[in-house]
């Protein structure tokens, strides 16, 4: 006997086959074009805020299809100035967002706090500097030295000592890129662990759809600590 209250067999499949349908919609989504992403650091400031959510345009670089390595056509390379999200050379499993300084065959430095490229100094109007005068310690320079060496141009290694804001000349090689957060004296970034590989680059922030103030999330009200007028802002 049938419980009359009961919903039919055919419904419970079709129900089945629409949440079946859903969930490859969105892991197709999620893995081929677009995929959520959260600032958990100072390190891009002002461009974005810890606290901010975004929407990652995967497609425009391609997309790795995943167990594979396949790497989908892309849009277009990454080009100077773009702001991407990138699998960390150093941790596996972690995410990071900075900004491209430099491509292949570049050569780049840093004088005083000031980007050179091809020994013209760039304009970088979203660069945030907290302290110029800022050093690193004795450790993390040689850290950067340790790497740097191998890419010098026309600088004696015995005697190069890079610093947090005085480094280069270095040569971008191929397949690779140089990144730096915006935030320039608050970014652990290229300075310190070296080129970006390309195959590490995953996507592009598209929209930021929701941002809040960590700080004061727990001692204001819940829509005082919402930032209303970074909605809906591309980050670039």
């Amino acid at each position: 006997m049938t419980d009359a209250g009961a919903p039919p067999r055919s419904a419970i499949r079709e129900w089945g086959k629409s949440i079946a349908i859903a969930v490859v919609i969105w892991l197709f989504l999620k893995i081929f074009l677009v995929e959520a992403f959260r600032i958990p650091s100072p390190s891009m400031v002002n461009t974005l805020l810890p606290g901010d959510f975004l929407f990652v345009n995967k497609a425009i670089y391609g997309a790795v299809v995943p167990f594979t390595g396949i790497r989908l056509p892309a849009f277009r390379e990454p080009a100077r100035g773009d702001v991407v999200v990138f699998d960390s050379v150093e941790d596996e499993g972690m995410d990071i967002v900075k900004r491209v300084i430099g491509v292949a065959g570049d050569t780049l430095e840093m004088r005083h706090g000031q980007v050179y490229r091809d020994g013209e100094l760039q304009p970088e109007p979203f660069v945030v500097h907290s302290d110029i005068t800022k050093s690193e310690s004795p450790r993390m320079r040689a850290k950067m030295r340790s790497w740097q060496t191998r890419y010098l141009a026309g600088v004696d290694p015995a005697s190069y000592q890079p610093d947090l804001q005085n480094w280069g000349p270095i040569v971008v090689p191929q397949d690779s890129f140089f990144v730096m957060g915006d935030n320039r004296d608050d970014s652990y970034d290229g300075r310190y662990w070296g080129f970006l590989p390309r195959r590490n680059i995953r996507g592009t922030p598209i929209v930021i759809y929701y941002s809040y103030n960590p700080d004061s999330w727990r001692s204001v009200k819940f829509l005082t600590a919402i930032r209303w007028d970074r909605l809906l802002h591309h980050p670039s």
